[in-house]
């Protein structure tokens, strides 16, 4: 009996790698080996980066809290601690949209726990 091969999952198999290698530069884009170290690659960054993009944004927030905390002569940690301490509960994404886009919300808060 001759052998079999089953093209038609292969080449399904080809074609879903390279859609998804749409838009790259050069052989990435349509040499099957290329295009599949590639998507590779990409889904391994795609995987890493969902991951330091919240760590990315928790530093921004704190770079935030600290810039709006030192106009109103604390810290970032005095600031935290002092929430702390007062039972006020609100995270560092609130407080640095405060800070950013509502100064005299920010300074009420900081008025609060000073």
């Amino acid at each position: 009996m001759p052998r079999s091969v089953n093209s038609v999952a292969k080449r399904a198999r080809r074609k879903k790698v390279l859609k998804l290698a749409k838009g790259y530069f050069g052989r990435r884009k349509n040499v099957w080996t290329v295009a599949k170290n590639a998507v590779e690659k990409a889904l391994v960054y795609a995987y890493r980066d969902r991951r330091q993009k919240k760590r990315n944004f928790r530093g921004l927030w704190i770079q935030r809290i600290n810039a709006g905390a030192r106009l109103h002569g604390m810290s970032y940690s005095q600031l935290i601690g002092k929430l702390k301490t007062h039972n006020i509960s609100l995270n560092r994404k609130v407080l640095a949209d405060l800070a950013m886009n509502e100064p005299e919300a920010f300074k009420t808060v900081v008025e609060k726990v000073k």
